[in-house]
């Protein structure tokens, strides 16, 4: 059974206001539930796609640099 993730995320959170998927980002990290990466992850594609090229190499890079720290 194939269930569209990134369409059942983008169709509940299309309406949002800023400080509503503020909460949405803050509130899915602070819980540490494994079921809410999937939707974290369809977020972080949306972003990327919507992103410059500068953009995305500052996201790398803050990527990288956060992961050697742990």
């Amino acid at each position: 059974m194939n269930f569209d993730i990134r369409g059942a995320v983008i169709h509940n959170i299309h309406n949002m206001n800023e400080e509503e998927l503020q909460e949405l980002v803050v509130d899915s990290i602070q819980q540490r539930e494994e079921k809410l990466l999937p939707g974290l992850g369809v977020l972080f594609e949306v972003i990327w796609k919507n992103s410059t090229e500068e953009e995305r190499q500052e996201m790398i890079e803050t990527l990288r640099q956060s992961l050697s720290k742990q």
